[in-house]
Order: structure tokens, then sequence, then C-alpha cells
């Protein structure tokens, strides 16, 4: 997520997915057969993405909700594919008879409509946006640009456009001209965790996000810098492969801070390994740019552990508030290492502030949507694609 990292085995926390006295709105019954079309990485535990945990687990989720889910994963350096990869999709696409339903996985489809907009009138696609292409940090402008475009002929092509959160709904309706009818909501769930006891209540930060200019741990670092008279301690959890330059970068700015024996860097985490780091952990950090929504911020606070993130796109929404009001993080604006320096003295130098964002936070975990929720509205939008989509106009 969040370029979130997750395990994709079976998740522990939530009832056995179909039991009917947690959801008896579910009626098991003759299945429609949904194409799920997404990278060829999804199930990559070397590569995790909010992305990736999200199409794994509404695969598990949607039978509950009348359709049954055939995965196609097509490798590729999406969304800019090599010829093979882009003739790959196109076969996989072309041998589904006409007016069967197709969810894309945006990251997939939207870099390419030559593939997919001719499909468009045979099949019933909805696409799924995880990040629109344009807003992923450090593209060249040019390159930024044309993806802007491509993705914009694919939406506007397809009869349904699935988004993460109400800020994405706004802005790919704003952004890409797009009739607001046909972008829909569907928010990650998350699956409510044991509390993590933490470390000694305050010390111990973490942030899990693959290792990314989009992520912004590079500001994360600097503000880090100001405070070395704090007793903090930083882990940073996540892919180390996308962009091996940045790392680099962000490496050789850790050793020139001197903080190579305070923020660790340990690559992507799952299972008991990721457990583990997010029960040691007192605070999670995030110093992204854009996000959709940012699963990494729900599984914290699934877990009871406050937020101190950039109040960037659909953030807020993730951080949320407690029924009672009480907000579990708090937001600083986006490459801003003194505010992000500043709220960490709060919250090492004031206790209430720490006693409050905890309270916020455990009130927010019980208060959290799960992912039948997600299946639910996810189902919603596929039980209304056309079944002849050549009348779309």
């Amino acid at each position: 997520m969040t370029d979130m990292a997750l395990d994709h085995t079976p998740l522990r926390y939530v009832p056995a997915q179909a039991a009917a006295p947690h959801h008896p709105e579910i009626i098991p019954m003759s299945l429609r057969t949904l194409h799920f079309v997404m990278p060829g990485g999804v199930d990559d535990p070397s590569a995790p993405s909010g992305g990736n945990a999200y199409d794994r687990r509404v695969s598990l989720d949607l039978p509950g909700f009348g359709w049954q889910v055939a995965q196609h994963a097509v490798p590729g350096s999406w969304p800019r594919p090599r010829d093979a990869d882009r003739a790959e999709l196109a076969r996989v696409l072309r041998d589904l008879p006409d007016g069967t339903p197709v969810l894309l996985d945006g990251l997939v489809a939207c870099g390419v409509p030559e593939v997919v907009v001719p499909e468009a009138g045979r099949l019933g696609l909805a696409v799924l946006v995880h990040l629109p292409l344009g807003d992923e940090t450090g593209l060249d402008p040019a390159v930024a640009a044309d993806l802007d475009a491509r993705e914009r002929a694919v939406l506007r092509a397809v009869p349904a456009v699935i988004a993460t959160s109400d800020w994405a709904v706004r802005r790919l309706v704003a952004h890409h001209g797009l009739a607001p009818g046909k972008v829909h909501v569907a928010a990650p769930g998350a699956d409510i965790a044991p509390l993590a006891p933490g470390t000694d209540g305050v010390s111990r930060l973490l942030c899990v996000a693959a290792v990314t200019p989009r992520k912004g741990q590079h500001r994360l670092v600097e503000a880090l810098a100001q405070v070395t008279e704090l007793p903090w301690s930083c882990s940073l959890v996540g892919s180390l492969t996308q962009d091996p330059g940045y790392v680099a970068d962000l490496r050789a700015l850790i050793r020139r801070h001197g903080l190579e024996d305070r923020v660790e860097l340990t690559g992507p985490r799952s299972g008991a390994d990721l457990d583990a780091s997010y029960a040691a952990a007192d605070l999670m950090v995030l110093a992204s740019y854009a996000e959709t929504y940012g699963m990494a911020v729900t599984e914290a606070l699934a877990r009871g552990i406050p937020v101190l993130a950039t109040d960037v796109g659909g953030l807020p929404e993730a951080v949320g508030r407690a029924p009672d009001g009480g907000v579990p993080g708090i937001l600083v604006p986006p490459e801003d290492p003194a505010a992000l320096a500043a709220e960490l003295r709060g919250w090492f130098g004031e206790p209430d502030v720490r006693r409050r964002l905890k309270a916020a936070a455990r009130a927010r975990r019980a208060a959290l949507g799960g992912w039948a929720a997600t299946a639910r509205s996810l189902a919603g939008v596929l039980d209304r694609l056309p079944t002849d989509p050549r009348r779309v106009a």
C-alpha cells in the first residue's frame, strides 16, 4: 500500500470468508465469473505493494458477493511494457468471449490504450486505479504527460472506473473529465490485528513503504537528522529494488547525517516478520508525496499504532477519526522535513499528546472497515456492468 508490504498468505485475523453469522447478507449461490487482469508480480513477496495486496484480497472475498475470480497475471514492466508483454495482454483480452466481465488493474491497463480501448466495445470492462500513472514521483515530465494521456484514453473508453478513496474519485473525475457516475469508490479494508505492544511507548518509529521517491523516505531522514537529541530508532520496511538509484542516494544521505546505527533499511517483510515489525512500533511515520489511500496507515491503526504522515491525497481518509471524533494521527505538509521534525519533538516531549493519539488509534482500530465491505462495493460495480458492451456510447 499502500505500496504496502503485505503477506499473500491467507490472513488470520478475520473470520472465514463466507461465515454467515458475520455476513448474513451473503447468500452462497451460483456465481458469475469475473476475469481479473493483474500485474505479473502480484504474488511476488520480494516486491510487495498495496495494489498487489488489494488485488489478492478482493479476489478472495468477491465469491461471497456472487463473483468467482479467474486471475490473469500478465508479466511486464507495466505501465510501459515490452512488445511481447503488450501482445500477451492483447491475447488475454482477445480470447475472452463477447460480453465477459473484466476487471483490469490500472497499472496494466492504463498505459496501453491501443490494447484496451478496442476491447471496450466488446467486453464489460472496469478499470481499478490504485494510483494515477502521471502521479508517480520522479518521472520525466514528457513521460508523465504521455502516461497521463494514455490513462485518459483508457478511462474514458471503459464503462466503469474504480478508485480506492473519495479523494481519488474526485481527482480522476476532475483531471480526466470523466462522468461522475462512472467512477466508483471501493476503499481498501483492514484486518483487525492484535494490539501492538510497542517498544517503550514512544521511541520506535516504523515506515512501511517501498523505498521510492514517491514515498519520500529522504524527507523522513532529513527530519530525523534534525532531532538526533531524541532517543528514536527508525525501521524502513519495504522493497529496495524498485528504484536502486534512489535507494543508493538514501543510504548515502543516512551516512552523511551519521544515522547508520539508528535508521535501518530492512527490505520487504511479510508474514511473521512484518507482524513483528508492527508489534515493536510505537509510531508509524510516512512522508509520501502522493497516495490515493494509504494501506500502511490502516494496517498500523488496525494494531492501535498512531500515525504521523503527510497531508496528501487519500491519506487523511485512511487516518480518519475515531467514533468519538478523536484523530489517531498527525498530518503535515509534504516535502517539509521541519514540520515532521517539529511533530516528532511533540510526540516525544508531550505525554498528553501521546496518550490522546494512542487512545484515538485504538478507538479507530475498532471502527475500521473490513475487506468484505471492499468486496461488496466492487461487486456492486460489477453487477452493473453492461451485458452487451457494444451498446455503450
